[in-house]
């Protein structure tokens, strides 16, 4: 018999239709909430979300996860929405496509219940936006491949230039669902409700019009939108996409425990060899295209030209189809006047670039590491090359200016070229806060030459200062935030709340376990000087061959890289320790093949659906860490082998670390220590996904019972990690384990008791209101 029916109490909700729901007040604000209970710890999220929107201000909330914080931020904002009409549109930002989608459902059962509640009267319109990759729906180009090839593909058949040529030469393919939305869907507005990418998809094809278009035209007109990070911290998209939201907005970075690293992507480029080849190319083809006008169109370059002396950098307003991507450069650092007189004609633009790709061809040729700030780079780069800092920043304006001029449509041919201009502009416009750093290999290979330049942002305040400044509320929330403190150091922003929210449990679902030694008393662990050491490799072998024989269904192990996780499979086999473990459990393992990966997951769960039970092995970091859930019988045990430090030596984050302490003053073992506590965090936190779960965590390095690494756990792992669970040998864990089992197998009441209640009905929640306005 299955130890537990483990159905969430939120799956229940759902399963009883929108009739089984709630409204209550919170400090006098009507709250929709589309189930018939709610948890005590999403009553005190509510509330402390509320101050933070009254005071106006930006907040740091840390929820458990599986408690329902998607519901629990949509229901409190709309509600919001609908009791203050100075409040602007909802933006909820998510890392992936799927999520999305789950914040999408979880709002169209909201609105069906205050629709029942109010009304038909009570419309709203919501839409999610991704790439044109999710939602073209033209034939052959949404079969390309990658998202560029998409983009170059929609692009092709929807410039101005090809939509006007079509109109002379009725051979001149163009996008007849662009055309569609052009004629009539451009006009229009979307009938109010809830809109995923599928349902956008269908709507197009239903209207004829392109989806891609629609939702970006609709954005405006929505009162909630969901997209991705990206649209508001990279200013190469959020320049185009979200450069009209209105200060009244609502932000919600959801899932948001690495916006740091998320903020430092958007600021960086990297720069290889293939790089610089390519963008040869481009060049290249640049002048062949600049000569054939010049034969067959001087006018055309001689009108840009004109426009480029008097400081018009683009041709007024562009069309939506001709915008190709925006400033790399944050909005309040773009310099607002004409372009430099050396560039402005194209040819001598072309022959700018050509001095900037020499230059960096002789850089990337060191055979030693060299590293400085943007002033050295640039004064070297002015006195070798002959190109000075202000030309630098117009070089992205320039070639899009330049592009758009050649008529160019290919986009994903030119990337390279665009890479080589963004890194000009970011490295002519910013001072500090950003590192150059040219390796000639990387470490881990010295034998294999691999020369990259880096331009590396330090500071991940600099792409979120914006919007911290051009919201009035932003709302940082994830189910591992801890140490919470620290980040805002490392946003630079000044928070009205921080806070930290505990889980209600009727039963302790939940064991964390510190192993710090195997059954020999052997300590383990997986710093450098420990990790190949045969007894530790054999320990952490022995304790998952005694987990795997005493523990049902699926069991998630965690390691520290991959090349970790291929040494100790690899040792495990010789030992003969991985075929005893599949005598008890089939073996799968994630690996840096997203194909592969998702193959293995699909077999995995197949695995544990047919009661055989097997193990998955993956890296903390990877893409199943961040984004995969393993609920219920997928997942009943987790093993974190190691500690999930970055790579030390590693050059970019040597710097970082240096300006973090000079700027911040963050010690480089705190924040090494924070960051690789959150991700094992984040890790063991995939195995509890709602409260009618129950999962075991074994932390499985002797460093976990040190102090300093363990208190910055998050709260609600660290109330269940009782003092009988510290510094454990792999014999004292499996009989924890056993006993943990049994008592997940005895009856429960989802309820609570009286003095214990874990989930709260209307009525508890008027007797509670009626408390506080009595108290006041």
């Amino acid at each position: 018999l299955r130890a537990c029916v483990c159905v969430s109490v939120a799956e229940q909700h759902r399963a009883a239709g929108a009739a089984a729901a709630m409204k209550f007040k919170i400090e006098g604000l009507t709250v929709f909430f589309p189930y018939e209970y709610i948890y005590p710890e999403q009553h005190q999220y509510m509330l402390e979300l509320k101050r933070a929107l009254d005071a106006k201000g930006h907040c740091l909330l840390e929820m458990p996860t599986g408690t329902g914080k998607t519901i629990t931020l949509l229901s409190l904002i709309t509600s919001y929405q609908m009791a203050d009409s100075s409040v602007g549109k909802l933006i909820y930002c998510t890392r992936t496509v799927h999520e999305m989608e789950k914040v999408l459902d979880e709002l169209r059962s909201l609105h069906a219940y205050q629709q029942q509640e109010l009304g038909k009267g009570t419309k709203i319109l919501a839409l999610g936006l991704s790439s044109r990759k999710n939602l073209c729906i033209h034939p052959q180009v949404s079969g390309e491949g990658s998202r560029e090839s998409v983009d170059a593909g929609c692009r092709r058949l929807t410039a101005s230039w090809v939509r006007a040529a079509a109109l002379d030469n009725a051979n001149i393919e163009t996008c007849p669902f662009y055309e569609g939305y052009e004629k009539k869907g451009a006009e229009q507005v979307l009938p109010p409700g809830v809109y995923t990418l599928h349902d956008l998809r269908v709507y197009g094809r239903q209207k004829g019009w392109c989806p891609y278009f629609l939702a970006r035209h609709m954005i405006q007109f929505a009162n909630v939108v969901v997209y991705n990070y990206q649209y508001l911290l990279d200013p190469k998209v959020s320049g185009i996409i979200s450069r009209e939201m209105e200060k009244e907005c609502v932000v919600i970075f959801d899932e948001a425990h690495n916006i740091d690293n998320v903020c430092i992507e958007a600021l960086s480029v990297n720069i290889r060899q293939q790089t610089l080849d390519g963008a040869s190319r481009n060049i290249n083809k640049m002048s062949q295209i600049i000569d054939r006008f010049k034969a067959t169109d001087a006018n055309r370059l001689r009108e840009e030209y004109n426009r480029l002396v008097e400081g018009l950098a683009q041709r007024g307003n562009l069309p939506a189809s001709d915008n190709w991507l925006s400033n790399p450069v944050l909005p309040d650092d773009i310099l607002r006047e004409a372009v430099p007189g050396n560039i402005r004609r194209a040819e001598h633009f072309v022959a700018v670039l050509k001095r900037l790709l020499q230059y960096l061809k002789m850089r990337l040729q060191t055979e030693k590491v060299e590293s400085e700030g943007p002033v050295s780079f640039v004064t070297s780069l002015s006195s070798k090359a002959g190109i000075d800092q202000k030309t630098l920043k117009f070089c992205y304006d320039r070639l899009h200016s330049l592009l758009l001029t050649l008529e160019v449509t290919d986009t994903d041919e030119f990337l390279h070229i665009q890479a080589v201009c963004d890194f000009a502009t970011l490295v002519g416009t910013y001072t500090r806060g950003f590192s150059i750093i040219i390796e000639p290999f990387d470490e881990r290979m010295p034998h294999i030459p691999d020369p990259v330049l880096q331009l590396s942002c330090l500071d991940a305040s600099l792409a979120i200062k914006p919007v911290f400044q051009r919201f009035q509320s932003v709302v940082i929330t994830s189910g591992t935030l801890s140490p919470i403190d620290l980040y805002p150091k490392l946003l630079n922003f000044n928070p009205v709340i921080i806070q930290s929210f505990t889980m209600s449990l009727t039963r302790d679902c939940l064991c964390p376990m510190v192993l710090t030694c195997g059954s020999d008393q052997l300590p383990v662990s997986t710093k450098f000087d420990m990790r190949s050491d045969p007894g530790v490799v054999r320990n952490y072998g022995r304790l998952l061959l005694e987990m795997v024989s005493c523990v049902p269904d699926g069991v998630v192990c965690f390691f520290v890289s991959y090349s970790y996780m291929d040494a100790i499979v690899n040792s495990w086999n010789e030992m003969q320790i991985l075929q005893d473990i599949m005598q008890h459990k089939l073996v799968f393992i994630e690996t840096q093949d997203v194909v592969e990966t998702t193959l293995a997951l699909d077999n995995y769960r197949k695995a544990c659906d047919c009661g055989r039970g097997a193990v998955f092995f993956s890296v903390a970091r990877g893409k199943v860490a961040e984004g995969i859930d393993f609920d219920r019988h997928y997942g009943r045990l987790v093993i974190m082998f190691g500690v999930p430090f970055q790579y030390t030596l590693s050059r970019i984050l040597i710097a970082r670390l240096e300006y973090l302490r000079e700027t911040f003053q963050i010690k480089e073992g705190d924040f090494l220590t924070f960051d690789a506590v959150r991700q094992a965090a984040q890790c063991v936190g995939r195995v509890i996904r709602s409260k009618a779960d129950y999962g075991m965590m074994i932390f499985a390095d002797k460093r976990y019972n040190r102090h300093d690494k363990r208190s910055k756990l998050p709260g609600w792992i660290l109330s269940h990690l009782k003092d009988a669970h510290l510094n454990l040998s792999t014999d004292m864990a499996l009989h924890i384990a056993r006993e943990f089992l049994r008592r997940m197998a005895q009856p429960y009441d989802k309820a609570g008791s009286e003095k214990k209640r874990t989930l709260l009905s209307q009525a508890d929640l008027e007797n509670m209101e009626a408390q506080a306005t009595a108290g006041f």
